[in-house]
């Protein structure tokens, strides 16, 4: 087995979580903070912007299976990457579109994605989603890990990570767990 690490933010980690759960080769997706500059943040205070935290996945992957580049062109399919600090009503730099890389190599495939996806004007406005070398990931308080699983139901899950898996499990059927 091949294990990497990758690091994501797209707005609300519940999201990003969800669809991850589902990606064949994943073995396991924590919901976290990373990019900020107080140590052990809380839910509270990231909510707050203050500490400069976003709210991030960190998804631990098999990458014989799937590749580091394959998820990130999932993360590009379910955020989007051309709002700056917001993902919908999210707003915030907590909900700021960025990639946490992990070494050189990562940052080169994420740096060359971002270009063949501008190249193909797929949004009306560029790309804003920030490279940022990963440092520290505080993984978040206990309830949020697997939160929509447990709370399928929950008002925000409903409206807006069910549509979010949704649209995964429909434009990216070869990758689903079987």
């Amino acid at each position: 087995m091949n294990t990497q690490i990758a690091t994501l933010a797209g707005g609300c980690f519940w999201c990003l979580e969800a669809v991850y759960d589902e990606v064949k080769g994943v073995r396991s997706v924590e919901s976290g903070y990373a990019g900020g500059h107080v140590e052990n943040p809380s839910y509270k205070a990231v909510c707050t912007g203050t500490t400069g935290h976003a709210e991030v996945v960190q998804i631990t992957f098999d990458a014989d299976v799937v590749s580091y580049q394959d998820l990130l062109h999932v993360f590009f399919g379910i955020h989007n990457p051309t709002t700056l600090n917001r993902q919908g009503a999210d707003v915030g730099t907590q909900y700021r579109s960025a990639i946490f890389y992990h070494n050189d190599e990562q940052k080169q495939i994420a740096e060359a994605v971002i270009k063949d996806l501008e190249a193909q004007q797929i949004w009306d406005n560029p790309i804003v989603t920030t490279l940022e070398k990963a440092d520290k990931v505080y993984i978040a308080e206990d309830y949020h890990q697997e939160y929509f699983a447990n709370n399928p139901n929950q008002p925000y899950c409903a409206a807006v990570v069910a549509p979010k898996v949704a649209k995964f499990r429909k434009q990216y059927l070869e990758m689903l767990k079987k």
